[in-house]
């Protein structure tokens, strides 16, 4: 057998038979460009490891689908390591007691894994690991897994050793030849969200998880789906086909985000040397400046993990603090009375995904018309959103609820949304059936049919669909009034400059909020 040799990694031991490297599989859930597995593969026999931690998956973040999706890549994830001679080794525990009882069974000399930027959780969890294998000897080497920069010193140059990792080749995925994996441990088995306590998923409508999966959806976006991505993105009537839908993967790793990278550039040229341009040069284009927004975002919350429970321009604490639970709940039900809001809400909970325009919209109306805390927004939504990517997702929940200090304020109208991106109401009349026979020229606001309109549609406001939960005109003048006034302080304009000093982009082209599509 020809184990591989580090080349590039000239930082681990010559490979020992003898040796044994566990690889601690987290939301890097594939085989292709894995720089942790192919470190381990230099070192000596590999112990693929995949730990189900109920002290992550029982928090406010995760749902049953969740789990699913998750554990779908997982088993995908060990069908294609038995193809290579070895199988997934999984685990249910919280990672240090599951570490200890494996290597007292198996002493293992090293433990690699990706670096995580996740939440208050993942990063205790990783800080006890890192405590584990100081007082038990064993080398525990965490490698990049795309474009957030550990201990960053400062934003400047970022975009630089972006753009240099992603131009830098894949790690090879691993063949039989090329790496030797440890027997004579027993695999376990993957288990489900019902016996982790998570209760069953009754999600209708969501995208299956696993490598392959993530690879096709790929392939056929940059060769099928994606031409008309960069008009269609913003509108749920066409974006579920234009968009690439590999945010779920790219958040669990079942993707790597430079293979997506190199396979749009790729497709880029050939479609510039081809003179193919029809519309898919400049939504190829659009989708590469997405993904280096998926970093730029991410990087925010390892910079300064408090994003994550507290604002980023302290200026704007306690700025919604006297929220309406009530008003939380209509929402989450998707029962204000505003016919977009509630068909995303609810085709939220079918699906576990949503366009970037249609997030932000779900979101702005929340803080800004509701005046609820982005807190318990962004809560629900992670729960909902099948992608939950923590740096990307507490970034935007700020920015779209107006606490950033340096982003422009957008309050989005859930009137114009229907006029501009689903008049004819194909989208809403699927996920709110209760309009399904409301004419057009009422969908963006059914409280304004006449009551013999009302009869003629079989939809009675108040009865059969809810009058607006507040008013738009007057909501939009309050929302304006609180975040401005807060805005204008001293103390919030001091804090915007530190925080653009922090986190602010620093390509003066780059002004456009990042997607997950």
């Amino acid at each position: 057998m020809a184990i591989a040799t580090p080349n590039a990694m000239s930082d681990v031991p010559a490979w020992h038979p003898d040796r044994v490297a566990v690889v601690w599989f987290k939301r890097d859930l594939r085989l292709h460009d894995h720089a942790a597995l192919a470190a381990a593969a230099c070192e000596g026999r590999v112990l693929p490891l995949f730990i189900q931690e109920p002290d992550l998956l029982h928090g406010d973040e995760i749902d049953a689908a969740t789990i699913e999706f998750a554990v779908a890549c997982a088993a995908e994830l060990d069908r294609r390591l038995r193809d290579l001679g070895g199988r997934l080794i999984v685990r249910q525990g919280e990672a240090v007691e599951v570490l200890d009882r494996l290597f007292a069974a198996r002493p293992f000399a090293s433990l690699h894994a990706h670096e995580e930027t996740g939440g208050r959780r993942t990063y205790a969890r990783d800080r006890a690991v890192a405590r584990w294998c100081r007082t038990n000897g064993v080398r525990f080497v965490e490698r990049p897994q795309h474009g957030v920069v550990r201990r960053l010193r400062s934003r400047d140059g970022w975009a630089g050793i972006w753009a240099s990792r992603m131009r830098s080749p894949e790690t090879p995925e691993p063949t039989r030849d090329t790496i030797s994996i440890a027997t004579g441990v027993e695999p376990g088995a993957l288990v489900g969200p019902e016996r982790l306590g998570r209760g069953v998923n009754e999600r209708t409508a969501v995208q299956p998880g696993g490598e392959s999966h993530a690879l096709d959806l790929l392939d056929s976006f940059l060769h099928d789906r994606g031409r008309t991505y960069r008009t269609a993105m913003s509108s749920p009537v066409t974006a579920d086909t234009a968009c690439s839908r590999l945010s779920a993967h790219l958040a669990w790793g079942s993707l790597s985000i430079r293979r997506a990278h190199h396979a749009a550039a790729a497709r880029q040229m050939e479609v510039r040397g081809s003179g193919e341009r029809s519309g898919w040069s400049g939504s190829i284009a659009s989708f590469q400046s997405r993904l280096r927004w998926h970093c730029h975002f991410m990087q925010k919350l390892e910079d300064e993990p408090s994003i994550e429970h507290r604002c980023m321009n302290p200026a704007f604490e306690g700025l919604r603090d006297d929220w309406c639970p009530q008003r939380l709940d209509a929402w989450r039900a998707g029962r204000t009375g505003y016919p977009m809001v509630d068909a995303v809400m609810r085709s939220l909970h079918a699906t576990g995904w949503a366009t970037f325009r249609m997030r932000s919209m779900i979101t702005s109306f929340a803080c800004h018309h509701l005046q609820i805390d982005w807190r318990p927004v962004g809560r629900h939504l992670a729960r909902l959103f099948l992608d939950y990517e923590p740096g990307i997702h507490w970034s935007q929940c700020q920015m779209q609820a107006g606490v950033t200090g340096i982003n422009t304020v957008r309050i989005y109208s859930p009137i114009k949304q229907v006029q501009d991106q689903d008049p004819t109401g194909i989208f809403i009349r699927r996920w709110v059936p209760e309009l399904a026979e409301v004419p057009d020229e009422f969908l963006a606001e059914p409280h304004r049919m006449p009551p013999l309109t009302q009869g003629f549609a079989g939809c009675r406001i108040g009865e059969d669909y809810p009058e607006p939960i507040v008013d738009h005109a007057t909501a939009y003048r309050h929302a304006r009034t609180v975040v401005f006034g807060r805005r204008g302080t001293a103390e919030a304009r001091a804090a915007a400059r530190e925080v653009q000093k922090k986190h602010g982009s620093r390509r003066r082209a780059a002004r456009r909020p990042a997607g997950r599509d």
